[in-house]
């Protein structure tokens, strides 16, 4: 029998996962829940800094699905902060940071993004300790736990499994 789940017990996702960042009006990303990773990133391009209303703000384009660039999408969002990250290669960058709601599995919850360029990564979206404690337990011998998506039939997700 499995235990009932309640809000204190987080959720067990695979180590790949298809969410939504709703705020931003990205409806389906493959995200890497990355527990090596402290902090969060989102595929970002043709980033744009503007003051809106006094408020520091970016502009920038991002292809949700991997392995294509025909669907882009502009989103506009407030910077919050602007940090040194260092990626997993070592190299060190200034990245802006957004808040942002992340909804997995039917669950909502806000977070924070840093946005950089992840052309040459396997994921447009990494997903780090930050954004999972307390919430999820991530399972390094599965993916797609939530199973496919609406509009994508089995072989599109076995194709996007294998990547």
């Amino acid at each position: 029998m499995t235990p009932t789940r309640t809000k204190q017990t987080p959720r067990i996702l695979g180590w790949r996962e298809w969410v939504a960042l709703p705020d931003l009006g990205v409806s389906l990303i493959k995200a890497k829940l990355d527990t090596g990773a402290r902090t969060s990133s989102l595929h970002a391009f043709r980033l744009k800094r503007f003051t809106d209303e006094g408020r520091e703000m970016v502009r920038f384009e991002v292809h949700p699905l991997q392995r294509t660039t025909k669907a882009a999408m502009v989103v506009e969002a407030e910077v919050y902060d602007e940090r040194e990250v260092r990626s997993s290669s070592g190299h060190e960058e200034i990245r802006p940071f957004i808040r942002t709601t992340i909804e997995i599995g039917g669950q909502r919850w806000p977070i924070h993004l840093s946005l950089t360029r992840r052309d040459s990564m396997g994921f447009r979206m990494l997903l780090g300790r930050q954004a999972l404690r307390g919430r999820v337990l991530v399972n390094p011998g599965t993916s797609f736990v939530l199973g496919g998506t609406s509009g994508h039939n089995r072989s599109r997700r076995r194709k996007e499994q294998d990547s």
